[in-house]
C-alpha cells in the first residue's frame, strides 16, 4: 500500500503517516467530552451488571472478588460472547453516541456481558478534547477538507463572474412549474425563473387628443335625439296619434273640398266641377289673374345686426396701378370688338405734335385747315372729359344723403361726449363756428352762454367727434376779435351787452386771455339730448335747470371747479 504525504504542521505523527481517526467527534469540543463521558458511563453500567449475575455455584461474587478478577490475556482463548450481549453493546453505544441515556436492561432477557477483549477507555478531559480537534480542521480551525483551487487566469475569472449560478435553497422554495405547462410548451426552461428586473415598469398611457370631446359630442347627439322622440311622442298625443292607441293607424277620410278649392268652387263639393256656371274660373270675382304676385322678400333677422365694413383704402400708386390696368383691359374689349366688326374704327388721335405726320399731303396743301381741324378735335376731347366727370358727380341732396348715412353707421358704433369749457364767446364769428359745425355734424346737445363761462356740450359719432374737437382745441383762434357789419349789428341789438364783442364806448373788447378746453370726454350709453340747441343763461341757477332736464347738472359744477 502506498503511503500518504505527510500532513504539514506540529501535530503529525513520528513516523510521518496520518493517524487514522478511530471515530470522528463532533465539532464542537463540549459536545464530544459529553459523548465520551455517556460512552465511558455505559460501559461501567453494563459491567456492573455482569458482576451481579450469579456464578455456576449459584452465589453471586463479591465486589472484592469482582475487582481482583483480572482480565484474561488476550493469547488466552476466550469463549465468544453471546449475541444478545453484542446487541445490549451495541444499542448503549449508540445511545452514548446520541446523548441519550441508555435503555434499561429488560428483566426477562440475559445481563449483557461485554466480551472478555473489551478494555475501557481512558477517560479524557476537555483540553485533551480541544487539541485533538484543533489537529483535524488545522492550526487556523478550519476543516481539512480540500476546498477547490481559485482560477490563477483572468479569463476564467471574468467567465466565472458572468455565471449567475442559481442557489439550491431558493429553488426548493418557488414553486416548480406545473406538468400541463411543460407538456405543452417545449420550450419551458425549469431552470427559469422570474425576478424583479424582468418586469417592466408600467408606462405612462396618455389620452388620444379629441377623446373626451368625441365622447362629450356622442352624449350630446343622444341627449338630442331623447328631446327629439319626447317632443314627437307629446305631438302625437296632442294629435290623438298616440303609439299604444289604434287611432294612430287610422287613415282619415279626405275632405270634401280641399282648401286651395273653397275660393274657386260654388259648392262645397267637387261634385259640380264639370259645371262652368258652378265653377269660378273665368268669371270676373275669379282668384285667377293674368298677374303674377310676388311675395315681399325679407331679410333675415341676423343681418339687419351686421355693420358694413368699408373696403381698405388704397395709396396713391396702388389706385394709379389699378386704374391703369383696367383701362388697359376696357382696350383690348375694344380693339378686340373692332377686329370683330361689332363697332366702327376710332378716327385717328391728331395732335399738334403728330399732325402733319399723321394728315401728310393734306397737310402740306393746306396747313392753315389741318391746324384749325387738329386744334377742334383736342377742344373736343376736352369738353367730352369734363363732361363725363360732371356726370359722375353726386348731386347736393346725394352727398348730403351719403354724408347723413356715414354719420349714422359712425354713430350706430357708439356714442361719446365731449364738454368744453370756453371762457366767452363775445365774438360772433366763434359762435357761428360752434354753431353751424355741430350742425353739420350731425350732433345732440347744447350751447350755454353765461356771463361768467360758456359751455358747449356735443354728442355724436368718434369719427365726428374727432373732427370736432380738432376745430375748437386747434384750428379757432379764441383771441380773435372784429366790429360786426351793419346787418350783424341789427341782430345783435337783442343780445345782452356780455354777448357783444364791443363795450359800451364802441370800443373792442381783449379776448387775449380767452381760451377753450375740454374738461370731460366719454362714452354713452344713449342720447341725453334730443337735437342742437342754445341758450342764454343769466346766472348759474338758470343753467343747472336747464342741464338738469338732461341729468347733466354735475357738469356745471365740473366747470366751475375747473377753473
Amino acid at each position: 500500500m502506498v503511503e500518504k504525504r505527510p500532513y504539514p504542521g506540529d501535530h503529525a505523527a513520528a513516523n510521518g503517516n496520518k493517524r487514522p481517526a478511530t471515530h470522528r467527534p463532533p465539532h464542537d469540543a463540549l459536545a464530544a467530552a459529553k459523548a465520551r463521558a455517556a460512552e465511558i458511563a455505559a460501559a461501567m453500567q453494563a459491567k456492573k451488571a455482569a458482576a451481579s449475575r450469579p456464578t455456576a455455584h449459584g452465589a453471586s461474587p463479591s465486589p472484592a472478588q469482582g475487582a481482583a478478577v483480572a482480565p484474561p490475556q488476550s493469547n488466552q482463548t476466550q469463549p465468544a460472547a453471546p449475541p444478545t450481549d453484542k446487541l445490549a453493546a451495541m444499542k448503549a453505544r449508540i445511545a452514548a453516541l446520541k446523548g441519550a441515556p441508555a435503555a434499561a436492561p429488560s428483566t426477562d432477557a440475559p445481563p449483557v456481558r461485554p466480551p472478555a477483549s473489551y478494555t475501557p477507555p481512558t477517560p479524557r478531559t476537555a483540553t485533551e478534547a480541544g487539541h485533538e480537534d484543533s489537529r483535524k480542521r488545522g492550526d487556523d480551525g478550519r476543516s481539512k477538507k480540500r476546498e477547490p483551487m481559485a482560477p490563477r487566469f483572468a479569463t476564467t475569472l471574468a467567465n466565472r463572474r458572468t455565471d449567475s449560478p442559481i442557489p439550491e435553497k431558493k429553488e426548493a422554495d418557488r414553486p416548480g412549474p406545473a406538468t400541463e405547462e411543460v407538456k405543452e410548451n417545449p420550450y419551458f426552461d425549469p431552470h427559469y425563473r422570474p425576478t424583479k428586473r424582468d418586469r417592466l415598469p408600467r408606462a405612462l398611457v396618455f389620452n388620444q387628443r379629441g377623446k373626451y370631446l368625441a365622447q362629450a359630442t356622442k352624449m350630446r347627439q343622444q341627449e338630442r335625439l331623447e328631446q327629439i322622440k319626447i317632443q314627437i311622442s307629446k305631438q302625437a298625443r296632442q294629435a290623438g296619434l298616440d303609439e299604444n292607441t289604434e287611432r294612430g293607424f287610422l287613415v282619415q277620410m279626405p275632405p270634401d273640398v280641399e282648401w286651395w278649392d273653397e275660393g274657386l268652387l260654388e259648392d262645397k263639393n267637387y261634385e259640380s266641377i264639370e259645371d262652368p256656371v258652378r265653377v269660378r274660373i273665368e268669371t270676373e270675382d275669379s282668384l285667377i289673374t293674368s298677374y303674377i304676385q310676388h311675395p315681399v322678400i325679407l331679410k333675415a333677422p341676423q343681418d339687419q345686426l351686421l355693420i358694413q365694413v368699408k373696403p381698405m383704402y388704397l395709396t396713391p400708386k396702388e389706385q394709379a396701378k389699378v386704374r391703369r390696368m383696367r383701362r388697359a383691359a376696357d382696350l383690348k374689349e375694344h380693339q378686340a370688338k373692332i377686329r370683330l366688326g361689332l363697332e366702327p374704327p376710332p378716327p385717328p388721335k391728331v395732335k399738334r405734335g403728330n399732325m402733319m405726320r399723321v394728315m401728310g399731303e393734306q397737310a402740306i396743301a393746306d396747313p392753315t385747315a389741318v391746324e384749325m381741324l387738329v386744334e377742334k378735335q383736342i377742344q373736343e376731347r376736352q369738353d367730352t372729359h369734363i363732361k363725363a366727370n360732371e356726370e359722375r358727380k353726386l348731386t347736393k341732396d346725394e352727398r348730403l344723403a351719403k354724408l347723413a348715412e356715414n354719420q349714422q353707421k359712425d354713430a350706430q358704433k357708439g356714442l361719446h361726449m365731449c364738454v368744453f369749457k370756453i371762457d366767452t364767446l363775445a365774438f360772433g364769428k366763434h359762435r357761428y363756428l360752434i354753431d353751424h359745425n355741430a350742425k353739420e355734424h350731425n350732433f345732440t346737445g347744447i350751447t350755454i352762454f353765461n356771463p361768467t363761462l360758456n359751455l358747449v356740450i356735443v354728442e355724436g359719432g368718434l369719427h365726428s367727434m374727432q373732427r370736432y374737437k380738432t376745430l375748437l382745441l386747434r384750428r379757432i383762434k379764441w383771441n380773435e376779435n372784429a366790429f360786426p357789419t351793419e346787418k350783424q349789428a341789427e341782430k345783435l341789438q337783442s343780445n345782452p351787452p356780455w354777448m357783444r364783442s364791443v363795450d359800451d364806448e364802441n370800443n373792442l373788447k381783449d379776448l387775449s386771455s380767452n381760451q377753450c378746453s375740454l374738461i370731460f370726454e366719454g362714452q354713452l350709453k344713449q342720447r341725453a339730448f334730443r337735437k342742437w340747441a342754445e341758450k342764454i343763461c343769466e346766472t348759474d341757477g338758470e343753467a343747472k335747470e336747464v342741464l338738469a332736464r338732461a341729468k347733466l347738472d354735475s357738469l356745471w359744477a365740473l366747470a366751475k371747479s375747473s377753473d
